[in-house]
């Protein structure tokens, strides 16, 4: 009562702050003396962040502070009966929702609402993805006791037509699954034509799935359908993935004068050293290292990254990724389909392929090496064929992984005229320019921002975020952006990866308002090695991730170059795929921009 008689006079500006320290003081004395002893860091970093401004809105931080560390903590808890052991993250998170609710200011008003955008699309993730648990591995899917069958069996299709496979997965002891979500690979091909094309796949939840495959060519077709990891690893996958950052560690490099120091960088520290923290104030993206004693922050100019030791499967888990357990092929009971060329009513025309058009999965297929999507008009090499005209005057800026980095890398090798500027930086990573005067054309691969996952130290003087290169881009005409993520992003939890597509499809949207003729396109990620390290870099991670592109940049005026689809269709399982691949990836960017 005494404190709500105070609050109604009417303070002169020293009795407000006065009694604004007064609360202060008194959260800082809860905070300090009834949570666990274990929680000091949190604690220091909660008090430091609150005393930098004393207002409602940070007493009001303060507060949640401790009802999340003991939410949080008595949840644990009633878990467990071992020593308390705080999920950071958890905390932060609840602090992080509940503070931005509270503020009304623009910029914050952006970061609840992009935090929302998450949380409700890893909810829909947390439904589809199966969470499954298990002691014995017999009880897991197996492909060599699966099965696949075509649906209405005829010895000759024609051309046009579509065909059902059902495939029903048993375990290993040939008992038949009751829940779905194994992650499946289905294709078609004739090897003597150097044409494929990918399934589509339906789960209906019970062990049984549906693969559909459209007939696009004349000939005998083989049938694939692959089990790369069963739904018990997908699982376990998802969970481990989640679970934080310690899958990559990286090394950063600061200047102290003429010697160079060497520290501990990333995304996020247990650690109560002083940080250097690396933030973009407008997209939120953020970063980290352990500040060397007595260096600026601003003395960072080397980065390198490692795989560390962590691994958060099971003994019993790793098992599921043995070789034998990945990309298993399905027993099938016909193994091939012969396909003619019959009379058939023609389809109906398509347009030409052009930016806004969203291709269906599949999106096209291979036939002689030559890639045709099904969704826009793509005449052969034809683009190719006139590729001097389609670029000349261009300026077209690659951002993103090395996968995009094979564009330039192909466009100056078939393209004599165009030759690379020497930038002075050094390694595959640096910035890579190539110019041909005599057409006016230019064209830019760069890097994009954390997280760059290589062993080799790259430069950070010229590091930036791809929404950030969008920004300082003017547009025109004669302007073309490809982007390219996902590769990088696999080992670290996936709220960071869906953070970054959101904010690029931000950047994008505000460079059409203010140069609407500026052309963008959007190349999915591929599929890549099965002998790289699975918990880390599993094609499963990719796959969310490349639906996810193609979600979020739905509805945007802007071209897509389905890499996964052609990867897929082709065969390939190579991060890097081979020359074929990049020549029809970059015959259908060309039909984009003619």
């Amino acid at each position: 009562m005494k404190l709500q008689a105070i609050e109604n006079i009417a303070l002169d500006n020293s009795q407000r702050f006065s009694l604004l320290r007064r609360r202060e003081h008194f959260w800082i004395f809860k905070l300090r003396t009834l949570v666990p002893s274990g929680l000091n860091e949190l604690v220091e970093t909660a008090l430091k962040t609150c005393k930098m401004s004393i207002d409602k809105k940070q007493m009001f931080i303060l507060g949640l502070t401790v009802v999340c560390i003991f939410v949080v903590s008595f949840t644990i808890h009633q878990k467990s009966a071992q020593p308390l052991k705080l999920d950071y993250m958890q905390v932060k998170k609840c602090i992080t929702s509940w503070g931005a609710a509270s503020t009304t200011t623009e910029s914050s008003s952006k970061t609840s609402t992009i935090y929302l955008q998450i949380k409700q699309i890893m909810t829909l993730i947390n439904q589809t993805i199966p969470n499954v648990d298990f002691t014995d591995l017999n009880k897991t899917t197996s492909a060599k006791h699966s099965t696949a069958t075509i649906v209405d069996y005829k010895p000759t299709y024609c051309v046009g037509e579509d065909i059902t496979v059902r495939v029903d997965m048993y375990n290993y002891l040939g008992e038949k699954k009751t829940y779905g979500g194994d992650f499946l690979r289905a294709r078609i091909f004739s090897p003597n034509l150097a044409a494929g094309a990918s399934g589509k796949i339906e789960d209906f939840k019970n062990g049984t799935y549906n693969v559909y495959f459209t007939l696009f060519w004349e000939g005998v077709m083989q049938i694939s359908i692959l089990m790369m990891h069963p739904s018990e690893g997908v699982s376990a996958l998802w969970n481990s993935r989640n679970k934080g950052y310690k899958y990559i560690a990286y090394t950063g490099i600061f200047l102290n004068r003429s010697q160079e120091v060497q520290t501990e960088c990333g995304f996020f520290f247990y650690s109560h050293k002083e940080k250097c923290e690396y933030l973009d104030t407008k997209y939120g993206e953020s970063f980290y290292c352990i500040r060397p004693p007595g260096v600026a922050c601003e003395a960072f100019i080397f980065l390198k990254s490692r795989n560390t030791p962590y691994t958060d499967l099971t003994n019993v888990q790793k098992k599921l990724f043995t070789r034998s357990n990945i990309r298993a092929e399905i027993s099938k009971q016909v193994k091939t389909v012969n396909v003619s060329h019959c009379t058939r009513p023609s389809g109906h025309v398509t347009a030409k392929c052009q930016t806004g058009l969203y291709p269906p999965f599949p999106s096209g297929y291979f036939l002689q090496n030559q890639w045709f999507p099904i969704y826009c008009n793509l005449s052969n090499f034809e683009p190719l064929i006139h590729m001097d005209k389609y670029l000349a005057g261009k300026r077209i800026y690659l951002m993103g992984d090395s996968t995009i980095r094979q564009w330039i890398e192909y466009f100056t090798k078939v393209k004599k005229s165009l030759k690379y500027f020497d930038n002075h930086g050094t390694g595959w990573h640096k910035t890579h320019l190539a110019i041909d005067s005599t057409n006016n054309l230019q064209i830019q691969w760069k890097k994009h921002g954390h997280p760059f996952v290589t062993q080799s130290f790259f430069n950070m003087k010229d590091h930036s975020y791809i929404t950030n290169e969008i920004d300082q881009i003017g547009g025109g005409a004669y302007t073309i952006i490809v982007i390219s993520v996902g590769q990088h992003f696999r080992p670290f939890p996936l709220d960071l990866f869906i953070r970054r597509v959101l904010n690029i499809r931000k950047a994008i949207e505000n460079l059409f308002l203010r140069s609407p003729d500026t052309k963008v396109i959007i190349k999915s990620e591929n599929t890549r090695e099965i002998n790289t390290d699975v918990e880390r870099f599993s094609d499963f991670h990719g796959y969310v991730q490349y639906l996810l592109v193609k979600d979020i940049f739905k509805g945007l005026n802007v071209g897509v170059i389905d890499a996964w689809d052609m990867a897929t269709a082709y065969g390939s399982y190579n991060v890097h795929p081979p020359e074929t691949v990049i020549k029809n990836q970059i015959n259908l960017f060309l039909s984009y921009i003619s």
